[in-house]
């Protein structure tokens, strides 16, 4: 597990950490590391694909049960399962961005599968359309979910309950999820899924 001190965040050390265990896994002749994440946390979000490269296939409901933790709220505690391919090349330009945020341009383009409510400080799930059928499609979220799950957790519930349905129906269905992006205002994320396979 990986984590970084509340009063340290925001300093690039999560991302230096990732690259520090890359360097090891190189050592040992590897080519991929895996972990889950929350995919209702933006920041982690960002940090994952954006930074990093990492793709994800495989959604999993639930991973560590529930507890009172302020990451979990006493709610499921479903996972992305991310895929670092540590050498292949979409990787490597991300981590030789030199600090620039590289975002796919698809994500603006794609039509989004889920619709969105203002309410608030919050955006809430407004159901979502199974038939919306695209070599690329976007599904938003809301930007800061930890807070949100201390605050409003019945809204947190609806987000993961919502955001649970939409992966499972288009992971299980072939896309894959290959990009992030935040508006500018902070308010919500944008996940970019795909059917579109890399040159290998």
């Amino acid at each position: 597990m990986l984590g970084v001190h509340p009063d340290q965040r925001g300093a690039g050390l999560g991302r230096a950490l990732k690259l520090a265990q890359r360097e090891r896994v190189l050592a040992l002749g590897l080519d991929l590391i895996e972990w889950t994440f929350d995919p209702l946390q933006a920041a982690n979000a960002h940090l994952n694909f954006v930074k990093l490269g990492v793709v994800v296939e495989q959604y999993e409901e639930n991973v560590y049960g529930e507890s009172p933790s302020p990451l979990h709220g006493g709610l499921p505690t479903d996972r992305f399962v991310c895929q670092w391919w540590i050498r292949r090349p979409h990787v490597v330009r991300r981590l030789d961005s030199s600090g620039l945020t590289i975002v796919s341009s698809e994500a603006a383009r794609a039509p989004i599968v889920n619709h969105t409510a203002a309410s608030g400080d919050w955006i809430t799930p407004a159901g979502f359309d199974p038939d919306v059928r695209s070599p690329r499609v976007a599904v938003d979220i809301p930007a800061d979910y930890t807070r949100m799950l201390s605050e409003d957790p019945s809204l947190a519930l609806g987000w993961r309950l919502e955001t649970r349905a939409i992966f499972a129906k288009y992971l299980d269905a072939g896309y894959r999820v290959v990009d992030f992006t935040q508006d500018e205002a902070r308010t919500r994320g944008r996940y970019l899924l795909t059917t579109i396979r890399p040159d290998p």
